[in-house]
């Protein structure tokens, strides 16, 4: 999903649709180790050359194996997401006074969406994973000495600790009484 400049201009506002597979599963794993697995990804959309820039507008959909962010367990992540990307030749750049953090300069003669789609790809694996049970609450860690609560548990837990009495102090309680 490469796009020279040149071709490019050729076609000033003349939408090209894309729509693609890309098996970017070596390039992700290496990029993020923690990716277990990743479908072929389909990218489908529009890139539309003007005078002034080159929008990209994609669609992306793929399906990640990562591991669980508490068990390791593989949990598979369907992905389905709108991207858009405003590209600038360097020419095009320099016609424009006001340059912002969301327009990328291309560098060489090609727009590579590949990069793109990777980079938003790996943007969009949330920080936590949790396989369904581990959602639902169900089949939590735990050993001897320690084990994983949800919010729920836990405060049942703190109310039955805070009603306990010191068995220590049980007898003042008897002290004024009278």
């Amino acid at each position: 999903m490469k796009f020279s400049v040149q071709e490019l201009l050729k076609h000033i506002q003349e939408p090209i649709e894309i729509s693609e597979t890309l098996d970017v599963k070596k390039d992700l794993q290496a990029r993020y180790p923690e990716i277990l697995d990743i479908t072929p990804v389909v990218v489908s959309g529009l890139l539309i050359p003007s005078k002034s820039d080159t929008v990209a507008h994609l669609q992306i959909q793929a399906t990640l194996t990562l591991p669980s962010s508490r068990s390791l367990e593989p949990v598979e992540l369907a992905m389905d997401f709108t991207i858009d990307e405003v590209y600038l030749t360097h020419a095009q750049a320099q016609m424009t006074d006001t340059l912002t953090d969301e327009v990328i300069i291309v560098e060489g003669q090609t727009i590579d969406l590949v990069e793109a789609v990777e980079d938003y790809l790996l943007l969009a694996i949330p920080t936590q994973i949790l396989t369904p049970e581990e959602i639902a609450g169900k089949n939590l860690l735990k050993d001897e000495f320690w084990e994983v609560l949800t919010e729920d548990e836990y405060e049942i837990r703190q109310a039955e600790k805070d009603q306990q009495i010191d068995p220590r102090l049980a007898k003042l309680k008897n002290l004024l009484e009278d």
